[in-house]
């Protein structure tokens, strides 16, 4: 993945974070240090994989829109920052790391998957997937909009205690469906989320399948 970005200091990501409207009480939790900003839209082909990226600071800003025809993962700790100032669309969202994912406009995904993750994951605008799935006491610190479609977590994570649970073979493919008497937690990948199995889940978004039934990747374009 070659992306053309120049070198920021703390200080100029501040004054570019300020001139973006993108609110204090998400950028001040981040690592004050460089950033590798790249202005304008961003387009991705493939996966955008965090663990991966080797930026010269502590992380990516996109001074605009990212698009990623793949997925955006992180399963590793010691990840870069991505911060979006604009919009972002991709096939999924799987964080199970240490992500620390910023973005100023609304996400728009197939499926947007969040995993036992030292995180700090805030979407300023609306969050609209196919399916959100959340384990192991993972949620986003803040979705300042709108988070649009089901949501599949553990009860004491579900966004809407009063709502009845999504059934996940309603809105998931059969193949990441966790079978009853499923319970091998290495590969599970510790997931608790109900009726998930957290290693299938994990194969088809590397794999570039959509894990939600319907065209996920309609999602994101």
């Amino acid at each position: 993945m070659n992306i053309t970005t120049t070198l920021h200091s703390w200080d100029e990501s501040v004054a570019l974070f300020e001139g973006r409207g993108l609110p204090e009480d998400s950028y001040q939790n981040l690592y004050e240090e460089e950033y590798d900003v790249h202005t304008g839209d961003l387009a991705v082909e493939g996966h955008f994989d965090l663990d991966a990226a080797e930026p010269d600071g502590t992380g990516y800003i996109v001074d605009g829109d990212l698009t990623v025809d793949g997925a955006i993962l992180n399963l590793d700790d010691g990840c870069p920052a991505l911060i979006v100032l604009g919009d972002l669309r991709a096939a999924a969202v799987h964080l199970e790391g240490d992500a620390k994912l910023l973005v100023r406009g609304d996400v728009r995904v197939g499926a947007f998957v969040g995993h036992m993750t030292d995180k700090l994951v805030m979407i300023s605008g609306d969050l609209r997937a196919q399916v959100t799935i959340l384990s192991s006491e993972f949620e986003p610190d803040l979705v300042g909009g709108t988070l649009y479609g089901p949501v599949l977590a553990p009860p004491y994570l579900a966004p809407d205690r009063d709502a009845p649970p999504v059934a996940p073979e309603s809105v998931l493919v059969p193949e990441v469906l966790r079978a009853e008497g499923e319970d091998d937690h290495d590969e599970l990948r510790g997931f608790d989320t109900p009726g998930v199995h957290g290693g299938r889940l994990l194969e088809r978004v590397e794999a570039g399948l959509p894990v939600a039934l319907g065209d996920a990747a309609a999602t994101a374009r």
